[in-house]
C-alpha cells in the first residue's frame, strides 16, 4: 500500500475530530439575565394609578342613629379633613377632624391617622370603601352602605 494512501484517512478522521469538538453557535441557547430574579414591583396601586384626591362623601349606617354623613377630603401631603354629622340627632353638631394619612404596603388602602378605629379605607375609582375595625372590607346586606362617592 501507498504511504500516501494512508494519510488521506487519517487526515479526514483529524479534520472529523476537531470540528465536532468546536462549541455549538446554536441560537436557542438560554441566556440568564440577573434581572429576570428581582422582585417584581407593581406600580398599578390604587396609590400611584388613581386620581384619588378629592372631596368624597356619603351615609355610613350607625347603631343609635338615622346614619353618619360623611364628608372627608384626600388633600395633597396626605392631609385629610372629616366632617361628620350623625343624622337623626336633636343637636345635627358637625364634628370636624382633620389629620394625615399613610397607604398600607400594598399601595390600595389608607389610613386616616389622627383618627379612633374604625379608621381605614379601601382606595378605589372615585370610591372609597369604610372598612371595619381589622382593616377588612364590610360584607353583608349593608355592604353598599359603607362607601363615600368622589363628588
Amino acid at each position: 500500500m501507498n504511504s500516501k494512501n494512508c494519510y488521506i484517512p487519517l487526515l479526514l478522521a483529524g479534520i472529523f475530530v476537531l470540528f465536532s469538538c468546536q462549541k455549538s453557535t446554536n441560537q436557542n441557547d438560554l441566556i440568564i439575565d440577573d434581572e429576570m430574579f428581582e422582585e417584581v414591583i407593581d406600580h398599578h396601586t390604587s396609590e400611584l394609578s388613581l386620581d384619588y384626591l378629592g372631596i368624597y362623601s356619603g351615609i355610613l349606617p350607625c347603631a343609635d342613629c338615622e346614619g353618619i354623613e360623611v364628608t372627608l377630603e384626600l388633600g395633597s401631603g396626605d392631609s385629610y379633613t372629616r366632617k361628620s354629622t350623625y343624622l337623626g340627632k336633636d343637636d345635627n353638631k358637625v364634628i370636624e377632624s382633620s389629620g394625615t394619612f399613610s397607604w398600607n404596603e400594598a399601595g390600595n388602602t389608607i389610613t386616616l391617622n389622627d383618627e379612633d378605629f374604625p379608621n381605614q379605607y379601601f382606595v378605589g375609582e372615585n370610591v372609597l370603601f369604610h372598612l371595619d375595625i381589622d382593616g377588612n372590607r364590610i360584607t353583608g346586606d349593608l355592604a353598599e352602605n359603607y362607601k363615600l362617592n368622589k363628588k
